[in-house]
């Protein structure tokens, strides 16, 4: 047996044991009455007797009661715990699931709720350290939190209260379940800490204690030992409906049209209907009403396959704004029923080519699919004034015909002969007479062009940074190059095309047509506003130090600072929704988050979790400590002394 609170029991007891006492010494002070005769008075006579303070008591059953009922509360309060079995100072690792199926509504409040008021009373049922004892260790725990990533919340300690407190900080995010990280963190800190330490060397391992639905992305990934993990499962419904996939594109031959396509998919049991919502803006499109067919099992591997339809939506917009699709049958899991899409307004590609003039590239390029081409001299564009004109906003594509000024706006560049300075290109000369030996054929810049003629009478001899991509070798130097820095893209040609006899082949023309679209591709990519969960979300192209505020799907909002290039990182979307930037208090970008991970929107709590090595099952009840509080009994023993005293009381007053 230990003992948790003796000092506050021995504090209770020097001040109600004299008071008690007390009350028997003491008695209130008489009136004195003449009577005739005492013969019915003996035992006032008697009582008399204890008027002075200091005598001998007498035996009173009143009293006994009296005291071994405070006896019990004191003992009740000194924390009498009980040890089911020896135990030298066991360590715990609390391992608590936070990832997007763990905010599942069927259970109290949430999963992750649950798992934090299971995960407590664990903690409350642990052995706590003696007191007044040297030897005895209590039971030290660390809570770890998981998600993607595993985050430490305590580290091991035997204070309860720390521990306790650690479990409530731990915050719901809609990240996928990956356990095995956890598990070697959590390996990590219990090692044995050696003889600086207590002489804790040769303490066994901490028991790992897993609180989950059981959706581990990677438990076949995982090996433990047959006595090294707890299993407690969390949840008891598998019905919901999931969006698991959505795209939403603008038509090439009519950009004012937008296709729309969904998946849903139904991991219940059985047939569901329900109805899928299209709006832009708050405003709603379209409605389709579907019958989502059951899950199924693989009978072989047990593998469950959601039952799966495809919906599609045609609309016309032209401007920007806000998709959403939400599928309305309500269910347990919030997260996955709504997807969204930031929309861009049409875009009309507008190129300006920088060069003292090349009509075999002008020729080119006019083949390509943009809406405007702009010429301009080096002298001409030197002598603008880019304070007042931003050249990398104006134009989504610039070619530089073997011309680079000192300084380039953040853009997309295909250039010819010249090497752009600031990319950390090394360039040692020029190379006489090179010819192709190998290209990238796979790539999107040089899909279907053939370089197999390609010879060159001169070019940059030139060695790319680590980040730097060849697309297409010489025999002595790289012949295209790609390279993304500071926000831009280059597409770097390095020779000159009236050099070569590239301009009489076929690929030149193909060349340019996916040169532009490429880049034209990557500009939006850098721009992407559709990203996963734990995603950072990245500005790029900014004035240094400007002030930005980040508004949540909470709609709490973050302040957030460009860096002095002018990037904004933003690295905790841990939820899903809408992001907005607001810059000045306006808004200035959008960014939506999407769960889209089937792993999570299948709910179905698991009863049995399978490692790599073999299978757990979950305990029927929370894991529970190895101490049993008894201060319920001693506080009903007194509460029996306390009735036992009143009936006493009664009879003898009856009497």
């Amino acid at each position: 047996m230990q003992w948790l609170t003796i000092p506050t029991a021995l504090y209770a007891a020097a001040v109600s044991v004299p008071l008690l006492l007390l009350l028997y010494f003491l008695k209130l002070k008489r009136v004195e009455r003449p009577i005739s005769s005492t013969l019915l008075w003996k035992r006032a006579v008697q009582d008399l007797q204890v008027n002075a303070p200091f005598q001998r008591l007498r035996r009173n059953i009143l009293l006994l009661l009296q005291f071994l009922a405070i006896l019990a509360v004191l003992i009740a309060i000194a924390g009498p715990v009980i040890s089911m079995m020896q135990t030298s100072g066991k360590r715990y690792v609390l391992l608590i699931d936070r990832s997007a199926s763990m905010n599942a509504t069927d259970v109290k409040s949430t999963r992750l709720e649950e798992a934090k008021k299971q995960a407590a009373e664990f903690i409350e049922s642990l052995r706590s350290k003696a007191f007044m004892s040297f030897n005895d260790q209590g039971e030290q725990v660390m809570v770890m939190a998981f998600d993607e990533k595993a985050r430490v919340m305590c580290n091991f300690t035997s204070d309860k209260k720390q521990i306790i407190a650690a479990i409530e900080s731990i915050a719901p995010g809609d990240g996928d379940s990956s356990l095995s990280q956890a598990v070697t963190v959590a390996r990590a800190f219990a090692q044995s800490p050696g003889e600086d330490a207590n002489n804790r060397s040769s303490e066994t391992p901490a028991k790992l204690v897993l609180f989950s639905d059981g959706q581990i992305r990677d438990a076949d990934q995982l090996t433990v030992s047959a006595d090294e993990l707890i299993f407690n499962s969390i949840g008891s419904s598998k019905k919901n409906l999931a969006i698991i996939a959505m795209q939403a594109k603008r038509s090439y031959e009519s950009p004012q049209q937008i296709d729309v396509f969904v998946t849903v998919a139904n991991y219940d049991t059985e047939k569901t209907i329900t109805d899928i919502q299209l709006s832009i803006d708050g405003d709603i499109q379209a409605v389709k009403n579907i019958s989502m067919p059951p899950r199924t099992t693989d009978p072989a591997t047990d593998a469950i396959e959601p039952g799966k339809v495809a919906v599609s939506f045609t609309l016309q917009h032209e401007g920007a704004g806000i998709l959403e699709v939400r599928q309305l049958n309500e269910d347990v899991l919030e997260a996955d029923d709504a997807a969204w899409a930031v929309l861009s307004p049409p875009k009309k590609l507008v190129v300006l080519m920088i060069s003292n003039g090349n009509s075999v590239l002008e020729t080119a390029l006019k083949a390509c699919p943009i809406a405007k081409l702009d010429m301009i001299t080096p002298t001409d564009f030197e002598a603008i004034d880019h304070t007042a004109r931003d050249i990398g906003i104006e134009y989504d594509i610039i070619v530089l015909d073997k011309y680079a000024p000192e300084k380039l706006p953040r853009s997309s560049y295909l250039t010819f002969g010249v090497i752009p300075p600031g990319l950390d290109i090394v360039t040692t000369g020029k190379s006489k007479n090179q010819y192709i030996v190998d290209w990238r054929t796979r790539h999107a810049v040089l899909k279907y062009v053939n370089l197999t003629n390609l010879f060159a009478a001169e070019a940059h001899t030139i060695t790319l940074p680590r980040h730097g991509e060849v697309l297409a070798e010489f025999n002595e130097t790289p012949a295209i190059s790609l390279i993304k820095s500071g926000g831009s893209n280059y597409l770097i040609t390095g020779f000159d095309v009236l050099q070569s006899n590239w301009p009489f082949e076929p690929g030149f023309v193909l060349y340019c047509y996916n040169a532009i679209s490429f880049l034209a591709a990557q500009a939006q990519q850098d721009q992407a506003t559709d990203i996963k969960v734990g995603d950072p979300i990245t500005l790029e192209g900014l004035a240094a130090e400007t002030k930005a505020v980040l508004k949540d799907p909470a709609m709490e909002k973050t302040k957030l600072t460009a860096n002095s290039k002018g990037l904004i990182r933003f690295s905790e979307a841990q939820r899903t929704g809408l992001y907005q930037v607001d810059i000045d208090e306006q808004p200035y970008a959008f960014f939506a988050v999407n769960l889209f991970d089937s792993k999570e929107s299948n709910i179905d709590p698991r009863q049995k979790l399978v490692l790599s090595n073999l299978e757990i099952e979950a305990q029927e009840k929370a894991s529970k400590g190895l101490m049993t509080p008894l201060w319920p009994f001693l506080v009903f023993i007194a509460l029996m002394f306390a009735i036992a005293e009143w009936v006493i009381y009664n009879l003898k007053v009856k009497i």
